[in-house]
């Protein structure tokens, strides 16, 4: 196979061949142009640098009958066709060079056939030589007319002919047109009526250098699939050849196209420099991004040339000295093309149903084997095939017994039975998942109940439910539960802890400790009112009077601890000159001696404010005396929460209590 692009010249019979201009060497398969600048300025077009060019093909048909063509380029392209390459023949060159009467021919004499009935014909000689072999053959035909694609094959499936096709997909196989029809061709004359309906439906226009110019590119493709009949082998092959019929560039300046003919020209030479600039493209090496999807010629002929295709060009040249700047054009773009390489392959398929078949009777030899392999080592009698629900639900029962602790292991017989015994093992831990997700939910909508109750009788919860605060407690037996947390948060998101159960203060005491409290406040309040004044001898009157006894001396009275805090600096005096004496008359003081002595109530002097704790007891029972009562109340509020959380800590340890992990399990 050819490792790049082949391009062969055929050269258009005239009489007023340009013999001064152009020379063609067949031997060496090189044609040499001369030209002059004078000539080129007489003429009025461009004037190039290079007066002389030589240029190399692989070969040249000039002055040749269609048959010479025929077997010089489309033979070769048939017998790889059905061998599983894909082709494309592809004829290239300006207006009136003889491109379409290359590739389809006249209808007029049978000697003019084209590449296309040529090859359709050899095609299907070469098939029914192949016994070993089924072939099939089908066919699609593809205009593009001013940048739209149309089906020129949608008379034959019933479609209509004037709607375009959506667009080009690339799939794994290569490109494909949505909506492009591809029938099928069992013989030769199916095969050439589908030709003949295309071309009736093909774009053709007229101007001065061609009264049947083709307005449009298209692009017949052949597919065919091979299969062998003797060989058992999934393998087919899938192949296709592309016969494309550009249309010709045109310099409006000698075409003297307008109106309709002109927009046709300018879409027809855009596409081909788009063409120019993806064959550039494709032969610099260090190139990346190679723009075939510029326009719908070259995205569908992405596979042609630069995919694993072997590509043929003709260059069709008009040889007379009034079209030697297209001749230069055209040999011009066909060298570059010879620099694209091609990597042609054979496109080999393997058919499913022919894979499942060899598949299924590799797994039934497998399954003997082993039978035979088991009886030979008094394995017993394993199943190698699908488990049934019977079978499953003696797995699921097994592996109950082997959780709740009446089985010790599980025998593993076969792998299918390790991937059931797995199986279970997800569906059993799935279904404990959300067995304590409803629980948890449950326990939540008992709170908000237990909430809503308490929030009716007086007794508010606040908005934080103690389910938001979760900290992981080890039970009994080592496993974390997640528990809630008793007290606040210290501020860097660590809770106090959960206190032990012994630590909390039962039902019926957590009331008579707060029914305490209040008798003991009522206690104090008493004691804080003041007390008529004593006389007391003139040299046991102290400079100022000391103030009544506080709640906090009360309570240390109680306890029979005095607080030397609070004795007043004439108690100090006394013991300290007490102490002195003692001192002075050599007696040891005792510690009650040395304890300052409290003096008794004294009457205020008139005018002299009473002290600042006799002061405040007064405003309390006084000015302040509803203060008093709702700071009262406020402590009863805060006793009675407290108490509330108290049991419901305890309700909620009780429910985790009861609803541990090793009670699911069973």
């Amino acid at each position: 196979m050819s490792s790049r692009i082949k391009v062969w010249v055929r050269t258009r019979p005239t009489q007023s061949f340009a013999t001064d201009h152009i020379e063609i060497q067949q031997e060496n398969k090189t044609i040499n142009l001369y030209q002059n600048r004078q000539s080129v300025r007489q003429r009025q077009g461009p004037a190039n640098s290079i007066r002389d060019w030589s240029f190399k093909f692989d070969g040249l048909l000039q002055n040749v009958d269609q048959e010479a063509v025929f077997e010089a380029v489309g033979l070769p392209m048939v017998t790889d066709l059905l061998k599983g390459y894909n082709g494309t023949i592809l004829c290239y060159g300006q207006t009136g060079a003889g491109k379409t009467f290359t590739m389809t021919g006249t209808a007029e004499y049978y000697k003019h056939r084209g590449l296309i009935p040529r090859v359709l014909q050899d095609l299907y000689r070469q098939i029914d030589d192949m016994d070993d072999y089924v072939v099939t053959v089908r066919a699609s035909y593809l205009e593009i007319y001013n940048e739209q694609m149309f089906d020129l094959l949608a008379s034959v499936t019933g479609q209509d002919t004037q709607a375009s096709l959506p667009g080009i997909t690339e799939e794994e196989g290569g490109v494909r047109v949505k909506g492009l029809s591809t029938v099928a061709a069992p013989n030769e004359e199916e095969a050439m009526n589908l030709l003949f309906e295309g071309e009736t439906n093909r774009a053709i226009g007229g101007h001065i250098l061609n009264k049947n110019s083709s307005r449009s590119h298209c692009i017949f493709t052949i597919h065919v699939e091979t299969r062998s009949r003797v060989h058992s082998d999934a393998n087919f092959t899938v192949s296709k050849l592309n016969l494309v019929d550009l249309a010709g560039s045109e310099r409006l300046n000698k075409t003297q196209s307008a109106g309709k003919t002109q927009q046709e020209a300018m879409y027809i030479n855009k596409s081909l420099s788009f063409l120019e600039q993806v064959v550039i493209a494709l032969t610099d090496k260090h190139r990346e991004h190679i723009p075939f999807r510029q326009c719908k010629l070259t995205h569908i002929l992405k596979d042609a040339i630069g995919g694993n295709c072997q590509t043929v060009m003709i260059a069709n040249i008009w040889p007379e000295y009034d079209h030697l700047d297209d001749t230069i054009s055209t040999f011009r773009f066909a060298k570059r093309m010879m620099c694209i390489p091609a990597e042609p392959a054979v496109n080999v398929q393997a058919d499913p149903a022919v894979t499942i078949k060899r598949l299924e009777q590799e797994i039934h030899h497998l399954r003997k084997e082993l039978a035979m392999k088991d009886a030979l080592s008094n394995h017993g009698h394993v199943h190698y095939e699908a488990l049934t629900e019977q079978q499953m639900c003696d797995i699921e029962s097994e592996i109950r017994r082997y959780l709740e602790g009446g089985q010790n292991d599980i025998e593993v017989t076969s792998i299918r039975q390790v991937q059931a015994v797995y199986s279970t093992f997800r569906k059993f831990f799935r279904q404990l998942e959300e067995d304590l997700q409803a629980k948890f939910k449950e326990k939540i909508q008992a709170f908000e109940k237990l909430k809503a109750t308490l929030g009716e009788s007086g007794i508010p919860l606040g908005h934080e439910s103690p389910f938001d605060r979760r900290t992981p407690v080890d039970d009994e037996e080592g496993s974390a539960l997640d528990t809630p947390m008793v007290g606040e948060p210290d501020g860097r998101g660590f809770g106090v802890g959960v206190a032990p159960k012994d630590a909390k203060a039962a039902k019926g005491e957590a009331a008579k400790v707060a029914k305490l409290k209040r008798a003991k406040e009522k206690e104090k309040q008493k004691e804080k009112e003041p007390s008529a004044p004593t006389p007391q001898p003139a040299q046991m009157q102290p400079a100022a009077a000391a103030p009544p006894p506080s709640s906090s001396q009360v309570m240390s009275k109680e306890k029979e601890r005095p607080s030397p805090t609070t004795e007043p600096k004439k108690g100090r005096k006394d013991a300290a000159e007490k102490g002195d004496q003692r001192r002075g008359s050599g007696t040891p003081l005792s510690p009650v001696d040395m304890a300052p002595k409290r003096e008794p109530s004294m009457p205020q002097r008139p005018g002299t404010p009473p002290p600042k704790d006799q002061a405040f007891d007064e405003f309390k029972s006084d000015k302040g005396a509803d203060v008093h009562k709702i700071f009262i109340q406020n402590k009863d509020t805060l006793a009675s929460k407290k108490t509330t959380s108290i049991l419901f800590g305890e309700t909620n340890q009780q429910h985790k209590a009861q609803h541990r992990p090793d009670s699911h399990s069973s």
